[in-house]
């Protein structure tokens, strides 16, 4: 949270909203369920939720757009990521709002085609603050480099030709 705050901050977001949502669970943590092929960290219609909090948001400032950062990557695993749930999503947003529908609201992806790899070069050539992202799939105030999510992250850092300034490996010891 330390780090949305900080982005947030240097983006100039003008207003920055936290919605703390504790009842929601990872696949690993719901007994007796099944989610095959998805990661432990799958949490069930998780961007369905994040996308309608963001939709409520629009429709209470009258924005005719919100944004997600989805990547092609994300599409390979995620069904709630691909093009056919944001086209529904969209349309199913519309129906419910008189304000969404004369805003004529956008879901937008401007990742969506880029891969992880490419996502860290075109973040790295505009500045943008790599030491505040968060990959880690497990709580703490450093990334573990063990899971799922820093494995790709070493990945894309490695393969854009972008130093990590979280990696272990570029940390100074003094």
């Amino acid at each position: 949270m330390d780090c949305a705050r900080a982005l947030a901050a240097g983006a100039r977001v003008h207003e920055h909203r936290f919605v703390r949502l504790p009842d929601l669970r990872e696949a690993s943590d719901i007994p007796g369920a099944a989610f095959p092929g998805l990661p432990p960290t799958y949490i069930p219609l998780r961007n369905a939720i994040f996308y309608s909090f963001g939709a409520s948001y629009a429709e209470e400032i009258g924005a005719s757009a919100i944004a997600g950062g989805h990547n092609s990557d994300d599409a390979g695993v995620f069904e709630d990521v691909g093009p056919r749930f944001f086209s529904h999503l969209q349309k199913a947003l519309r129906s419910g709002s008189a304000g969404l529908r004369k805003s004529s609201l956008q879901i937008l992806r401007p990742l969506k085609r880029m891969n992880k790899v490419s996502v860290v070069r075109l973040a790295s050539s505009l500045g943008v603050p790599l030491e505040l992202t968060w990959s880690c799939h497990r709580d703490g105030r450093t990334h573990c480099w063990r899971c799922p999510g820093c494995a790709s992250r070493s990945h894309a850092f490695s393969e854009a030709g972008v130093e990590d300034p979280l990696s272990p490996a570029s940390r100074k010891i003094t």
